[in-house]
């Protein structure tokens, strides 16, 4: 499986600098729910340290981890897309540190720099295409391990 791209570490030192300009730091506690899915998507984390499990609910009061986030990783990309709610459920596994930014902010910032909203969409296109991947690989663990067929 490919390495996970890095939102930061993918733009150029000026789109990062103009991205972290609009954003501030913020702390989850340990197991601190940090959305749910369904919710408004109105801001996006990039994890500065600690870890996030991204969870999806398989049946009502049930959720399975699809994902878990460390440093340097986005977290969130339904803010991008209408109608803004998020897909997964996040949960901090650990005390965690990040970079916050609001998705009105950062949509402001790409109706202005075209460059900047490309290079930062495909960034993320990127960054999902792997999520999909390892969000796959584990879904079918899942089953395999607790019985349900995979077809």
């Amino acid at each position: 499986m490919p390495t996970p791209l890095r939102l930061l570490h993918a733009l150029s030192a000026d789109h990062r600098e103009r991205l972290l300009g609009v954003s501030r730091e913020v702390a989850f506690p340990e197991d601190g729910r940090i959305f749910e899915a369904g919710g408004t998507a109105d801001r996006f984390w990039v994890i500065h340290s600690g870890t996030v499990s991204l969870d999806q609910e398989v049946v009502p009061g049930r959720r399975i981890s699809v994902a878990t986030l460390g440093p340097n990783d986005l977290l969130g990309w339904s803010w991008l897309f209408p109608p803004h709610r998020w897909d997964f459920g996040a949960e901090a596994f650990s005390p965690v540190r990040a970079y916050e930014f609001d998705a009105g902010e950062v949509r402001a910032l790409c109706a202005e720099d075209p460059g900047l909203e490309l290079s930062l969409t495909r960034t993320i296109a990127a960054i999902l295409a792997h999520r999909l991947e390892t969000t796959r690989a584990a879904l079918i663990e899942h089953c395999a391990r607790h019985g349900g067929g995979v077809r």
